[in-house]
């Protein structure tokens, strides 16, 4: 398993509870019929959230940037 600096961490957990957050309201809308275009805006809201990688800097010991 990777190590994450706390910012990446932190942020990798914030992306995780939106992708859990709009699983639960796709399911919640399928179950009332929400529809088929609602669906699929929810499945490209997932997939766009899903691709967000923020890089972050971070200065390294010799005083250059690391990148992760």
């Amino acid at each position: 398993m990777a190590n994450f600096c706390e910012h990446c961490a932190g942020q990798r957990f914030d992306r995780a509870q939106v992708l859990r957050a709009l699983r639960q309201v796709r399911r919640d809308l399928r179950s009332q019929r929400g529809g088929k275009k609602v669906d699929q805006a929810l499945a490209l809201a997932l997939k766009s959230v899903a691709a967000l990688d923020i890089p972050h800097l971070d200065t390294g010991e010799d005083g250059g940037e690391v990148v992760h």
